[in-house]
């Protein structure tokens, strides 16, 4: 039980190109964001799906699969796991963000 402690998997779609950064250490990040969508029906009848938005963050290989492979509008599969951390923006403002730390990737779809 313990590997089921800190565990995510989405599916969902690609809402822009990945950003690659390549570091110094020769390092390969990959930065995305992917959709998942979950519909339900109100009280009304009506239709309604709620779309979140979820950041997530691919290392080494992973990230070079994903800078080769992946692009905007791609369904994929991830596991991870959740990390939050925080920075100063350009005014100098503490600013929080929970990250998903992609360490398997699977391309769905076409």
């Amino acid at each position: 039980m313990n590997t089921l402690r800190n565990k995510v998997q989405l599916i969902g779609n690609l809402g822009n190109d990945p950003e690659i950064i390549n570091l110094e250490s020769s390092k390969t990040l990959a930065k995305f964001n992917i959709a998942t969508n979950e519909s339900y029906t109100n009280n009304k009848g009506e239709k309604i799906t709620d779309t979140q938005w979820h950041n997530v963050v691919a290392w080494g290989k992973t990230a070079q699969i994903v800078e080769k492979y992946v692009t905007k509008g791609k369904e994929v599969a991830i596991e991870g796991k959740l990390t939050s951390r925080s920075y100063d923006d350009k005014d100098g403002n503490k600013r929080y963000i929970t990250e998903v730390v992609c360490s398997e990737l699977l391309m769905l779809g076409k």
